[in-house]
């Protein structure tokens, strides 16, 4: 018997956590974690202001602003100027963060690689299909996300 949708979220946001753990704790990242989500939050947004970060992430203004000046300080993300509100900035990814997130992503992926490798060739295929699956999940939430605004 198949699980039921609640069921099968439930037990998928369980797996991806660990698997997500398990790549980050046997990684050796250039940063904490908790700054390359951030910076590839920001990164996806391609610019936002902090309070949107916040909310993103479900943490506190104040909370985010001591984040964002850390990535600032280390030369991986800047402010600027919102065009429309002169009283807000806009925090952008640098080239070195963006250059960071990639060798994030590559520490991580080398945790990941070893594990694919073994698997067989169906195995494979249907991790592919997964991902696309994955892929569209995403994006129709993003669209929901961007039509409850």
């Amino acid at each position: 018997m198949s699980p039921s949708s609640s069921e099968l979220g439930v037990e998928l946001l369980a797996v991806v956590a660990r698997f997500n753990r398990m790549a980050t704790q046997r990684s050796r990242p250039p940063l904490p974690w908790a700054q390359a989500r951030l910076l590839s939050m920001i990164e996806e947004s391609g610019e936002a202001r902090i309070s949107d970060l916040a909310h993103r992430d479900n943490c506190s203004q104040p909370t985010m602003t001591t984040q964002v000046r850390r990535l600032e300080q280390a030369g991986l993300a800047t402010r600027t100027p919102d065009p429309t509100d002169a009283r807000a900035v806009l925090i952008r990814i640098t080239d070195k963060g963006v250059r960071t997130l990639q060798q994030v992503r590559a520490d991580r992926a080398a945790v990941v690689d070893p594990l694919l490798a073994d698997l067989d060739e169906a195995d494979r295929e249907v991790l592919e299909s997964a991902v696309g699956v994955f892929r569209r999940l995403l994006e129709a939430g993003a669209a929901g996300s961007a039509a409850e605004k």
